[in-house]
């Protein structure tokens, strides 16, 4: 199923997400969510996608305003790919940030935002 709120890939007909209620299967042209990643990142995702002629939307999570007061090193985007190159776009997204997700200095944790590593010796 997919949640028309959310734009993720859902089992059953409620978003466990968003918790709505999900009302129809994914189409093609659906756009679907990647992931939501800090602005180098999603930068990078983005430059990625394009090499591999994916098309995709990306969308900032707190807007321009928010952005402005908070800096923009807190700001975050969602990256979205049409439902008939989710597949291809997961896996490009996966073998980009595995290496960073599995413990590297500026690593990222499960929901995209980057971290640093903490040093052996504290």
């Amino acid at each position: 199923m997919y949640c028309e709120y959310c734009k993720r890939l859902v089992e059953g007909d409620r978003c466990s997400f968003c918790g709505k209620k999900c009302k129809r299967d994914v189409q093609a042209d659906d756009l679907c969510l990647v992931r939501s990643i800090g602005q180098i990142w999603a930068d990078m995702l983005c430059d990625v996608l394009q090499q591999n002629e994916i098309p995709y939307y990306k969308q900032s999570d707190i807007g321009a305003g928010m952005a402005m007061l908070t800096g923009l090193h807190m700001e975050s985007f969602s990256i979205f790919v049409p439902y008939s190159r989710y597949e291809e776009a997961k896996e490009t997204a996966d073998a980009l940030f595995s290496q960073v997700e599995e413990g590297e200095e500026g690593a990222l944790e499960e929901d995209g935002d980057a971290v640093e590593k903490e040093s052996e010796d504290e």
